[in-house]
C-alpha cells in the first residue's frame, strides 16, 4: 500500500514536471521570437537611420531647422483649414461616385446619337463638304478672296434682286419659253422677209425692250463710274 502511494506521488511529480518543462519551452520559444523581432527591428531601424542620414545630407544645405519648425507651426495653425480641405476632397469623391452612373448614361446617349448621325449620313456629308471647301481653297488665290470681299455687298445685292418674286417669275418664264421654243431657220432668208419680220408688233416690242434695256444699263454704268470718280477725288 505504501509503494502504491509513493508511485502515485511520483506520477504526480512527473506530471507537474512535464507542465513546468512545457511552460519553460514555451517561454524559451517566446524569448527567441522576441529576440528575432528585436534583431529585425534593429536591422530595419539601422537601415532607415542610414537612409535618413543619406537623404538629409543631400538637402542639409537647403534645409534649416527653423524652416521645419515654421512649417510645423504653420500646419498646426491651419489644422481647421486642412480639415475643411479634406472634407471638400471627400465631397468631391462622393460627387464623382454619384456622378459616375449619370456620366455612363450620358456617354451611352452620346454614342447612340453619334451612331444616329452616322446612319443619317451627317459624317459623310461633312466629309464631302470638306472636300468642296478644299477645292474652293485650292482653286482661288488670296487676291481672288480679297476681291470677293470687296465686292461682297454688290454680290449680295445682286443675289437679293435675283431672288425677288418678280425676277424669279421672269427668269422662270424665260426658261419655259426657251424650253418650249421651236424655231427653224431656213438656209436662204431674204432681206424682204427680214424687213417684214421687223415690221411685226412682236419684233417692234422686242427691239424697243432691248434698246431701253441697253440704254438703262449704259446709264447705270456711267453713274457707277461717276460715283467711283467722286469717291477717289474725295480720298
Amino acid at each position: 500500500m505504501d509503494e502504491k502511494n509513493i508511485q502515485e506521488q511520483i506520477n504526480g511529480i512527473n506530471s507537474k514536471l512535464d507542465i513546468i518543462l512545457e511552460e519553460i519551452a514555451l517561454q524559451r520559444r517566446h524569448r527567441l521570437e522576441v529576440e528575432d523581432l528585436k534583431e529585425d527591428l534593429m536591422r530595419v531601424g539601422k537601415d532607415l537611420y542610414q537612409s535618413t542620414v543619406t537623404e538629409l545630407e543631400e538637402v542639409h544645405d537647403h534645409l534649416d531647422t527653423g524652416d521645419i519648425l515654421f512649417l510645423g507651426k504653420k500646419l498646426l495653425r491651419n489644422v481647421k483649414t486642412l480639415t475643411k480641405t479634406f472634407e471638400q476632397l471627400e465631397g468631391v469623391r462622393d460627387f464623382v461616385n454619384d456622378f459616375a452612373p449619370i456620366s455612363k448614361e450620358l456617354t451611352i446617349d452620346f454614342m447612340n446619337k453619334l451612331d444616329e448621325f452616322d446612319r443619317k449620313g451627317y459624317f459623310e456629308f461633312a466629309k464631302e463638304f470638306t472636300k468642296a471647301i478644299d477645292n474652293v481653297v485650292t482653286s482661288f488665290t488670296p487676291g481672288d478672296v480679297k476681291a470677293l470681299g470687296e465686292n461682297m455687298v454688290t454680290i449680295i445685292n445682286t443675289v437679293k434682286n435675283l431672288t425677288q418674286p418678280d425676277m424669279l417669275n421672269a427668269i422662270n418664264n424665260a426658261v419655259n419659253v426657251y424650253n418650249n421654243l421651236d424655231i427653224k431657220v431656213e438656209e436662204n432668208v431674204s432681206t424682204l422677209a427680214l424687213l417684214k419680220e421687223l415690221n411685226t408688233p412682236e419684233t417692234k416690242k422686242a427691239m424697243s425692250f432691248a434698246l431701253r434695256f441697253l440704254k438703262n444699263l449704259s446709264q447705270q454704268q456711267e453713274d457707277v463710274k461717276l460715283i467711283k470718280t467722286e469717291n477717289t477725288q474725295t480720298i
